[in-house]
């Protein structure tokens, strides 16, 4: 077989030529012009590192959430940058108490690592985290509502939900269920890992109590940019891992919250001050900007996921209203080892790595013990790359290549 070449696009990137890069979902991939511009940042760092730390940073810092702020709809002073969205979570959960006899609600699709940290804070506390088994394939998203809506208690204190999970892929209802978890008096803390640059966003609107988003994958910002959003009445609350200067300031100018989190210890702010550079770039790549990249990146994972399922006699795992430019085309069971985990890799994947030179995961499905294929659908990638991943399926599948 041969493998076939990205798109035009894909000059704007590093990404090895000799690798077709199915997998932007995992961790993103940055721009060139992005990431020079993140240099030039850091270059006027080293050259006054006291005058840009101390004098410059906090205007570079408030354009730079006001440009996020806008394209995610919220208010920027509502805003606090965090490394990733990992972070965001852990943020809000060690920032909260808890106590014997709470009950924390989140689902079966749940990010490991924000499933652990709920876990953590629960066992801490005494608490009991919940898990609401959400189907896969899944039929709409009014399974997911009536799912969770259904485990609510009256001890429910906090459901933590992802916007598009990680797993599969799926767009779950956030509206919907944040706006239903409050009429019942419970708060939500929304996974937005991937929905920033996917998904046409208004947090603000949304009806979430916490949110946090990634700006490193989608957004095609550096490694070390995500956001995390308070509603304001809650914000006294929600403290900084790190608590550093900011908790004894005397400053009146700007709320506790700003104060604590833009200043949590010497660190490299670039990728934060990057942002308003990949909004920016990313806008340019295409003539309707923004709307038509996430339209043009949505309609490429629905034609590459009619591709493998058509190829593989696979399933629709989900509505085409669940996908954004995340799809998970369902494996069937077999002799592999499929794995939920982002620290380790499945035999298969890694066969399609080696042998074929493809990078996709290759994970475990979230109701049982089969295999999904999670593709990821970024402008420098084509149709004929995912026919390429069929083909590659379809001759492991029917000659049993073994991972050794």
């Amino acid at each position: 077989m041969k493998k076939p070449a990205p798109s035009p696009f894909a000059a704007h990137w590093s990404l090895d030529p000799d690798v077709v890069f199915l997998n932007h979902g995992s961790f993103g991939a940055c721009p060139l012009p992005v990431l020079s511009y993140q240099s030039r940042i850091r270059a006027r760092m080293e050259r006054g590192p006291v005058s840009f730390l101390v004098r410059e940073l906090e205007p570079l810092l408030d354009e730079a959430r006001a440009a996020l702020a806008g394209f995610v709809g919220a208010e920027a002073d509502d805003i606090a940058f965090v490394p990733n969205a990992t972070t965001g979570v852990n943020t809000v959960l060690r920032s909260l108490s808890f106590e014997e006899g709470d009950e924390l609600l989140t689902t079966t699709h749940e990010y490991n690592a924000s499933r652990n940290a709920l876990d953590f804070v629960a066992e801490r506390s005494g608490a009991s985290v919940r898990v609401v088994d959400i189907p896969f394939p899944i039929a709409s998203s009014d399974v997911v509502l009536a799912r969770v809506m259904d485990a609510v208690t009256p001890c429910t204190r906090l459901c933590l939900i992802d916007h598009v999970t990680s797993l599969t892929g799926v767009v779950m209802p956030a509206e919907d269920l944040c706006v239903s978890l409050a009429k019942r008096g419970v708060d939500t803390l929304v996974d937005g890992a991937h929905a920033p640059g996917m998904l046409p966003l208004h947090i603000d609107r949304l009806g979430a109590t916490y949110y946090t988003g990634n700006c490193h994958k989608w957004m095609c910002a550096p490694k070390g940019a995500a956001f995390l959003w308070v509603r304001r009445d809650k914000q006294e609350v929600i403290r900084p891992l790190t608590i550093s200067h900011g908790a004894n300031a005397e400053r009146e100018d700007r709320s506790r919250f700003r104060l604590e989190f833009d200043w949590t210890g010497t660190w490299d702010p670039s990728a934060y001050l990057a942002v308003p550079e990949a909004l920016r770039f990313l806008a340019s790549l295409l003539p309707g900007g923004w709307e038509q990249l996430i339209e043009s990146n949505r309609s490429l994972a629905l034609r590459a996921r009619r591709i493998l399922t058509e190829a593989l006699d696979a399933p629709v795992a989900c509505p085409d209203e669940m996908i954004g430019t995340l799809a998970a085309v369902p494996l069937g069971r077999g002799t592999y080892h499929f794995t939920t985990t982002a620290l380790s890799f499945d035999p298969m994947e890694e066969i399609l790595r080696e042998r074929y030179g493809i990078e996709v995961p290759v994970l475990a499905c979230p109701s049982g013990p089969a295999g999904i294929l999670r593709i990821s659908a970024q402008i420098y990638n084509t149709a004929e790359q995912y026919a390429y991943l069929a083909d590659a399926v379809s001759e492991i599948s029917s000659i049993g290549i073994s991972a050794t």
